[in-house]
């Protein structure tokens, strides 16, 4: 099974020469699928400006991600209107073939993205950094959760015993 993403504008790394720079403002249609996959109430807004440039060791992929969007709150489910507008960073290399049979797995966090079939989705990065940029847990102002009571055990025993006449002594 394919996963379609809400929006991917790919480009091949043979493309990339010098550096590229690419505005991405998807449609009203595209806001309405990552509104979807990130579930959110409404994506008013979406655009996405990217520098890709090739580095000592790969490229870097450079840019500012600016939205206007609508998530619910956790505890009201009221609409609760966010704004975002944030720089990222991420490094990219290509897949490099491991020798023999060993295969390394870095799990370093700041290792860079590895570059898969020649080729980077800007739109996916787009997307994603979108996301990373959401609060996972939205609250509104003031909003706080209250604990229920707890429900009382009720012993087997005391059905019982209510059960039972009331003793007036005699036995």
């Amino acid at each position: 099974m394919t996963q379609t993403l809400p929006l991917s504008e790919t480009v091949r790394i043979n493309e990339i020469g010098a550096g590229l720079t690419r505005r991405l403002e998807p449609d009203a249609a595209t806001r309405q699928k990552i509104a979807r996959a990130l579930d959110l109430a409404s994506l008013d807004a979406f655009a996405a400006d990217v520098t890709l440039a090739p580095t000592m060791i790969g490229w870097r992929l450079t840019g500012r991600v600016t939205a206007e969007a609508v998530q619910t709150c956790g505890l009201t489910l009221e609409p609760l209107p966010v704004s975002i507008d944030e720089r990222f960073s991420i490094d990219l290399s290509e897949a490099v073939e491991p020798e023999g049979d060993e295969v390394d797995i870095d799990l370093d966090d700041n290792a860079p993205d590895v570059i898969e079939d020649g080729k980077v989705d800007l739109g996916q990065y787009a997307v994603e950094q979108l996301a990373l940029n959401l609060d996972p847990f939205p609250r509104k102002p003031g909003a706080e959760f209250v604990q229920p009571e707890e429900p009382r055990e009720v012993s087997p025993f005391a059905v019982l015993k209510s059960l039972r006449p009331p003793n007036d002594g005699e036995g």
